[in-house]
């Protein structure tokens, strides 16, 4: 058994060293060779910086090491790379320029960029026919654009996933989410998992998304375990606790797409108007949070006030939990040991990621923003394979255009990720029937535990597609 484990992971390390080595020399095409003009290729990566909510510097860092080491390699099918980064600032007006400077530079894709503001900056992309690769697929427009090509579920995936994980674990389950629009669609995701499990509806407790002090929801978090099933209404509840920081926290959602909202309400009303809630099940009480780099706040304050040890279960996704963030508190003494974690991608020690560390090591050894244990940083790595895989596929004399790229991404069949998603293919033949988020071709998600101080897979969960889950949840967007 562990010689066959031993020469499965020695299968998966040569299979990802090979593919690394694709993405250099496209596999027969040398390095340097011709391909167009033989000029520059120009692509903007953007996400939020130094601001007060989320942010994902590790993003940008990506890019431009990315930068480094494909033209240190002869570039992309004889082109060379020239990667922009902007501050999205977390903020429409910040989404909005970042989109308006790639414009303005003659992009051809903007390539593993975060921003909740996706009104803000899918429309002025639309407008030019650029292209929008591997987004973090925290807007509802990353799934809904025509010129939008996510490599992950986004969002939906992992709530989805997360009310699968929870949902075999616990009795009741209470989710702390930011008071955003894009907050506002996590309930219905969530709870689709947990119905399909015949679990009751999540609590949802709300939280203004730069709050600093989030001890009000993890006090009724701790209240909802103890009563043994979801609070009386924890809509308003969640509203009175984060207080007047709420507003806050909304106004700087408005740029997700119109009436995400309603729909989410909408959708909410539709499944609790539909069959009972299910009985309450045997099992602990489960919070989960998910609040990007506000998560670590709510469960500090979470287990300072749990003085009765009551140790309910806790969990969060990809993004809001990660192992740095497990290093940082503690390693095996954190708080975190033992949460669940729902993710996209393979846990970050497989061997999958090989060539990803490797390019780290090349060109971003000392770059603190470039952790390869980041959802941002692997999303970003997964999006320039796509661009690389995709700019290969052009003829050598063809001049590579904004409006050409998103055509071979449309026309394309099969693009590979070495094995880090399924085959990715935004063909009209391959978008699923999901209610809101109709870009969605990828449901793939992966279930992991804090073990021992590491993120490690969860025994006996498999890697799950959850896409017919979402196919049958209200809509959220």
């Amino acid at each position: 058994m562990t010689d066959r484990r031993r020469a499965t992971a020695l299968s998966r390390l040569l299979l990802a060293s090979a593919m690394g080595a694709c993405l250099t020399t496209a596999c027969g095409v040398l390095p340097g060779g011709s391909g167009g003009s033989g000029g520059t290729l120009t692509v903007m990566t953007f996400a939020p910086m130094g601001t007060k909510a989320t942010n994902m510097p590790g993003m940008p860092g990506m890019a431009k090491a990315y930068e480094r080491w494909v033209n240190a390699n002869g570039g992309i099918h004889g082109h060379k790379l020239r990667v922009l980064t902007c501050n999205e600032k977390n903020t429409p007006t910040g989404a909005a320029d970042c989109a308006r400077q790639a414009i303005a530079e003659k992009a051809v894709a903007v390539v593993g960029s975060y921003s909740q503001h996706g009104r803000a900056f899918m429309a002025p992309l639309e407008a030019e026919g650029i292209p929008f690769i591997g987004g973090y697929g925290v807007s509802s427009e990353e799934f809904q654009s025509p010129l939008s090509y996510p490599v992950n579920g986004g969002q939906p995936a992992l709530l989805a996933g997360a009310g699968h994980q929870l949902g075999k674990a616990c009795a009741q389950v209470s989710l702390v989410r930011p008071d955003t629009l894009a907050g506002d669609t996590m309930p219905v995701l969530l709870n689709a998992g947990l119905r399909a499990n015949k679990m009751p509806d999540a609590s949802d407790i709300r939280a203004a998304e730069d709050s600093a002090d989030l001890t009000p929801q993890a006090r009724e978090a701790l209240a909802d375990g103890s009563a043994g099933g979801p609070a009386k209404d924890t809509a308003k509840g969640g509203a009175k606790d984060a207080g007047a920081g709420s507003g806050a926290g909304t106004a700087a959602g408005t740029g997700t797409a119109a009436g995400a909202g309603a729909a989410a309400g909408a959708g909410a009303a539709a499944g609790a108007g539909g069959a009972k809630d299910p009985a309450p099940k045997e099992g602990k009480p489960c919070v989960t949070a998910v609040l990007g780099e506000r998560t670590e706040t709510f469960f500090d304050a979470f287990r300072r006030l749990d003085t009765q040890h009551r140790d309910p279960q806790i969990a969060s996704v990809l993004g809001s939990v990660s192992q740095a963030l497990v290093d940082r508190t503690g390693g095996k003494e954190s708080p975190f040991e033992g949460a669940f974690v729902t993710s996209w991608y393979p846990v970050s020690t497989d061997p999958l990621w090989a060539p990803m560390r490797k390019m780290i090591t090349e060109q971003a050894f000392g770059d603190d923003t470039v952790d390869p244990d980041d959802s941002g940083a692997q999303t970003t790595w997964i999006a320039y394979t796509v661009l690389n895989e995709i700019v290969q596929r052009f003829k050598a004399d063809e001049d590579v255009t904004a409006r050409k790229v998103a055509r071979a991404l449309n026309e394309s069949e099969g693009v590979k990720t070495a094995g880090l998603t399924p085959d990715l293919s935004w063909r009209y033949q391959d978008m699923r029937a999901v209610a809101g988020f109709p870009r969605l071709v990828n449901g793939r998600v992966s279930f992991q535990i804090v073990r021992a101080g590491r993120i490690v897979d969860q025994p006996g969960e498999p890697a799950q597609d959850m896409t017919s889950t979402l196919e049958q949840a209200p809509r959220s967007a």
